[in-house]
């Protein structure tokens, strides 16, 4: 029986509908494992140290799109942006079907897919104009700039059909095919790793071979879904209609997707200041071995990221509905959920801290051990940051881009900035892997307050 956005929303139920978009996070960040392991094996540690050194540049680029409620890069190509969804429009989308306006929703939805492909094409022109120079900013060397430049223009060719991609999966949960949705994901996935083995490992076309396999899937990830919506099988009421540019709705996804747009941009700062700190005081290993933290984490952080995109259009539908007692059920069976999982993720992380660090750069002993000891130290935010990215989402849901753009700021910027300048001054290599645990922590508190304080208003 499918489970529809109105439904009263037991643990079963909750875990039936968002596990596909846990699934198809889980299953994203896998194969960015895959993409990673073949870069670092097959190409080099150098360049490994590279793509990680410019996909901050790429993050940028995609929070630009998330601001119009289009997509976030994603972890590996373009990673730890923590929401791989439009979550602005279809925030927007999801509110207003919950208000029982469907010809406003589907004028809503084409006129945000139609935005995505304007936005995609925008940001490829200007990103490849400005990757020569915002790639030695960001700290490249010289013996660097050749791979990220042919990364980076790869990848930014490929800009649109990315942007459409998820996108699309955002809009597939509104339309409660979660299914389909992660069974794009997983086709999108399985071209990734298949190129990623002929491109890199038989046809030896080194980084280019690597963001040309990721290009192609994500061809894949979109002309998929593009081609459901557009069908007859497409039952939904989610369907493209004739619509107009609406300044006053776009800018209302806009607005409410900037704490998405912060995330992602404020992400790809910190993770600039991370790489120039890691360049001086461990060099590229150090580089390296951030990106492959940030690799393998996600698939852990997967988790909280699936659950929370997957149960933001439940919350945004019933406060549309005006359903004060679903939201409640809602919130409250989450953060138990969460919380649980976080206790078992946390485990594991740190467990197989070594296996996982060893997938990539197993052939540097040296880098290896710097890899593991950074590892455990960064996983453990994992038993607490999931309430952070929950919080964003939460709000994000409620349509108040305010309150969850001022806990994007807070948590991915202002904090993390403040605890990545102090803390190395005194700690040295140890103070940039321990700042991670810090800003985490704090950004927690700002989480706290913003969930409590708001209790009242939106009655949940």
């Amino acid at each position: 029986m499918q489970i529809q956005l109105s439904d009263h929303f037991s643990y079963g139920k909750l875990i039936r509908f968002t596990l596909p978009s846990i699934m198809m996070m889980i299953f994203t960040s896998i194969y960015s494992v895959v993409d990673g392991f073949f870069i670092s094996n097959y190409v080099g540690k150098t360049a490994f140290a590279s793509v990680n050194l410019i996909i901050p540049y790429l993050q940028i680029l995609g929070g630009m799109g998330a601001m119009l409620g289009v997509a976030l890069f994603v972890f590996g190509r373009e990673f730890l942006s923590l929401f791989a969804n439009g979550v602005g429009g279809s925030a927007l989308t999801a509110k207003t079907l919950g208000e029982g306006d469907i010809p406003q929703a589907r004028k809503y939805f084409t006129m945000m897919v139609c935005l995505m492909a304007g936005v995609g094409v925008f940001f490829s022109v200007v990103g490849i104009i400005f990757l020569r120079p915002m790639a030695y900013v960001f700290g490249a060397t010289d013996n660097m700039i050749g791979d990220c430049m042919l990364y980076g223009t790869t990848c930014l060719v490929f800009n649109t059909v990315l942007l459409m991609q998820y996108g699309f999966q955002s809009y597939l949960i509104v339309a409660e095919k979660p299914k389909l949705g992660l069974a794009v994901t997983v086709l999108a996935g399985l071209t990734n790793m298949v190129l990623d083995f002929l491109f890199m490992a038989v046809f030896k076309m080194g980084i280019f071979g690597a963001a040309l396999a990721t290009g192609l899937s994500q061809c894949v990830g979109a002309v998929a879904p593009f081609a459901w919506f557009v069908s007859h099988q497409n039952t939904s009421a989610l369907r493209f209609t004739k619509t107009k540019i609406e300044l006053q709705p776009m800018l209302k996804a806009c607005a409410n997707g900037s704490s998405e747009m912060l995330s992602s941009v404020s992400g790809s700062i910190t993770g600039i200041l991370y790489n120039l700190q890691l360049m001086k005081y461990a060099g590229e290993d150090g580089v390296a071995a951030y990106g492959v933290v940030m690799y393998a984490a996600f698939i852990f952080i997967g988790v909280y990221v699936g659950y929370s995109s997957g149960s933001s259009p439940i919350m945004g539908y019933h406060y549309g509905a005006q359903n004060h007692a679903e939201m409640k059920n809602v919130l409250k069976k989450s953060l138990i959920l969460l919380g649980s999982a976080a206790v078992v993720l946390t485990g594991l992380a740190i467990l197989f801290a070594r296996t996982l660090s060893s997938l990539f750069v197993g052939y540097d002993a040296e880098l290896l051990e710097v890899t593991v000891h950074a590892f455990v130290i960064c996983a453990i935010p994992f038993i607490f940051m999931w309430f952070n990215i929950y919080t964003s989402s939460f709000f994000t849901a409620l349509n108040d881009g305010a309150v969850s753009a001022a806990i994007s700021f807070m948590r991915a910027l202002v904090l993390p900035v403040i605890c990545i300048l102090v803390m190395p001054v005194i700690w040295q290599l140890n103070g940039v892997w321990y700042s991670m645990v810090a800003s985490e922590l704090l950004g927690l508190v700002v989480s706290l307050g913003f969930m409590l304080g708001n209790r009242k208003k939106y009655g949940y």
